[in-house]
């Protein structure tokens, strides 16, 4: 299996360092982010800017690496239309990068429709326990997910295996919807 889908039961899993992973059920945590959406930059807490939305998240290791570029983030502004159509309010990308990084991978890749949240300290992924160490690769980074939020909490969550991309692409989240 390639990886793993948790949708409508709890998952107890353990990661890095003992901490226990964000779950189906859970609130998305209160932690500071920026966002850039058509080009405008934004200093928000995450819980308040998933609440009273339906919100599809999809995760990566960084801006502008070959998967993330080539099919991760192209799957989403490619099906952002029929994502919404499904009654999403906002589609956002999360990455261990600064606003600046995010704004310009978002101009490279025509992704106005899409929320790009740059979680800079990775202070938001840590919360959720969805980092992993590249160690001199890149350091902390997430892992490769996509999640759907309805209010502020977590409904469904696909995280793919290290170095694979299957359950989290843009496809695999309209099945869910």
């Amino acid at each position: 299996m390639a990886g793993t889908r948790y949708s409508k039961t709890r998952i107890n899993c353990s990661i890095q360092k003992g901490e226990i992973m964000i779950q189906v059920g859970d609130k998305i945590p209160a932690v500071s982010v920026s966002t850039v959406l058509a080009g405008e930059t934004e200093a928000v807490s995450a819980d308040q800017l998933f609440a009273g939305k339906k919100v599809v998240l999809f995760a990566l290791p960084g801006a502008f690496t070959p998967t993330c570029s080539a099919s991760h983030l192209p799957g989403f502004v490619v099906k952002a239309d029929e994502i919404f159509a499904k009654g999403v309010d906002i589609i956002a990308c999360l990455s261990v990068n600064d606003s600046f990084v995010m704004k310009a991978w978002a101009d490279a890749q025509n992704a106005e429709q899409i929320t790009m949240i740059a979680d800079g300290g990775a202070g938001l992924i840590q919360a959720m326990g969805l980092e992993m160490d590249s160690g001199s690769f890149g350091g902390i980074r997430s892992r490769r997910y996509a999640m759907i939020i309805e209010n502020g909490v977590v409904t469904a969550l696909n995280l793919e295996e290290p170095k694979t991309f299957e359950v989290s692409s843009a496809e695999a989240m309209l099945d869910l919807l």
